[in-house]
C-alpha cells in the first residue's frame, strides 16, 4: 500500500516521530523510507553570512545520516533507507523530493526542532498537505505506543469524492491491520436559521449517507461501525472528531484535506488543520 515514503527530517521530535512510524510501517511491510532535510538561506541571508549556507548542509548531512545509520541498524531496514540534503523552501523540497521518488507518502511532523531551522510550522505541514499528490501522515507528538500498525481507525467522512477515496484507503488499511473502522459523520452548520423540519431532513441524509459508506466499505470486503453527531457551532467540528477518536481510544484519523464540499466554505481546511494539532494519534490526510 504504502512502498515508498518521504520523511521530511530536521531532527525535531517530531519529525523523528514521523520516522520512526514510518520506518516500522516499512520494517513490517517492505518498501522503502527516504529522509529528507531541506536548507533554507534566502539571498539576503547569504550576503551577511555567508559562511553560514556550508555550514548548515553540513550540519544537516551529520545528523540526517547518523539518523539514516542508526534506524537502519536498529530497526534492520539496511538497504531500505535513503538520506538526501536539499537547499530549498521546506515544503517545496519535500513534495519535490517525493514526486521525483514516486512516493506514495509523505511523512511529516507538526513542528520544527526549536534553534534550528523551523521546518515544520503549521503552514509548511499545510502547505505540503495542499501541493502534495500523494497521502500526508502527519504526527504532531512523540508517540510511544504507535507501532506502525493500525487497529482502531476513525474516518471522518462527509459523503464528499475525497472522503470517499479516503473511505477506500480506511478499507485498504484495515484489510492489513484487520482495523475497526468508525465512520464519524458531523451534521454541519449553515449559517441560516434551522428550522426544526429542516433539522429533520438533515438527519435523514446523514442517514442515507452513512448508509452508503456501509455498502461502499461493504463492497471494499470491510464492515464498519458509523456515527452521527449533531454540531451546530462549525468552530467545534474539530473538536468532536478529536473528542470521538480519544473516546474510542483510535490510533489513527483519516480524512480528506477539506470537508463539507460545498457548505461553510469558509473552513475548508480549517477542520484539517484543527484535527493534526489537537489529535493525540497520527492523521492521515487522504489526497
Amino acid at each position: 500500500m504504502y512502498n515508498n515514503i518521504v520523511v521530511g527530517f530536521d531532527d525535531s521530535k517530531f519529525s523523528k516521530a514521523a520516522l520512526l512510524e514510518s520506518s516500522r510501517w516499512i520494517k513490517r511491510h517492505g518498501g522503502k523510507v527516504v529522509l529528507v532535510h531541506a536548507v533554507f538561506f534566502d539571498e539576503e541571508e547569504f550576503a551577511i553570512a555567508p559562511g553560514q549556507r556550508e555550514k548548515r548542509f553540513e550540519l544537516g548531512k551529520k545528523i540526517c545520516f547518523q539518523t539514516k545509520e542508526t534506524f537502519s541498524t536498529e530497526l534492520g531496514l539496511n538497504g531500505q533507507m535513503e538520506a538526501l540534503v536539499c537547499e530549498g523552501e521546506p515544503h517545496d523540497v519535500v513534495v519535490d523530493i517525493a514526486n521525483s521518488k514516486k512516493a506514495d507518502l509523505i511523512a511529516i511532523g507538526t513542528h520544527g526542532r526549536k534553534g534550528f531551522k523551523k521546518l515544520f510550522m503549521g503552514s509548511v505541514t499545510s502547505r505540503v498537505i495542499a501541493r502534495s499528490s500523494c497521502d500526508v501522515f502527519v504526527i504532531n507528538k512523540p508517540c510511544e505506543e504507535c507501532s506502525g500498525r493500525y487497529g482502531s481507525i476513525l474516518l471522518s467522512y462527509d459523503g464528499s469524492e475525497l472522503s470517499k477515496k479516503a473511505l477506500k484507503r480506511a478499507c485498504d488499511l484495515a484489510k492489513i491491520d484487520s482495523s475497526e473502522i468508525t465512520a464519524l459523520y458531523i451534521i454541519p452548520h449553515y449559517e441560516v436559521f434551522i428550522t426544526k423540519g429542516m433539522e429533520e431532513s438533515m438527519i435523514q441524509d446523514a442517514q442515507k449517507i452513512m448508509e452508503d459508506a456501509k455498502k461502499m466499505a461493504s463492497g471494499h470486503g470491510v464492515e464498519i461501525k458509523t456515527e452521527i453527531v449533531e454540531e451546530h457551532v462549525a468552530e467545534k467540528a474539530a473538536e468532536k472528531i478529536v473528542e470521538t477518536a480519544n473516546r474510542l481510544k483510535s490510533n489513527l484519523i483519516i480524512r480528506g484535506p477539506h470537508g463539507w464540499s460545498g457548505i461553510n466554505k469558509a473552513m475548508i481546511g480549517s477542520i484539517a488543520e484543527d484535527v493534526i494539532i489537537n489529535a493525540s494519534c497520527p492523521v492521515l490526510i487522504v489526497k
